[in-house]
């Protein structure tokens, strides 16, 4: 199999203080089984409600790769996904730069969009954990 992976796997699932590659991620996730690779990527802005931003900084709890991973794989049991990957950054951020890059592959776009949706809105809920 492609990448060494296989259906349903969670390739990558991680917090990391560089700059995140989508394409690095579209390449991990890429499989023969797969028919459609959805991105999300969540980039800093240069406002938000209403106010100027210069810079965002994120703070990991130290806690914060493993609660990634274990968002990663609910979402993979709910989806007919064949690989995902999903980076989180911490650190200084300039606007412009990516937040956080989700990526999922599935055998058909519906479902990569769906899956993705839900790992986005997953990853920010499972901030509050």
């Amino acid at each position: 199999m492609t990448n060494g992976i296989s259906a349903s796997t969670v390739v990558l699932a991680e917090v990391v203080e560089s700059a995140i590659s989508p394409t690095d991620l579209e390449r991990i996730v890429s499989h023969r089984q797969a028919g459609a690779i959805v991105s999300f990527v969540g980039a800093v802005r240069d406002h938000d409600h209403g106010r100027s931003v210069i810079d965002l900084e994120y703070e990991a709890h130290p806690n914060a790769g493993a609660v990634l991973e274990q968002v990663a794989q609910e979402v993979c049991a709910r989806h007919d996904i064949v690989a995902l990957a999903v980076v989180h950054r911490s650190g200084r951020l300039a606007i412009g730069e990516a937040a956080l890059v989700a990526v999922v592959s599935t055998g058909h776009r519906a479902a990569a969009f769906a899956a993705c949706a839900d790992l986005e809105a997953s990853v920010l809920r499972g901030r509050d954990r």
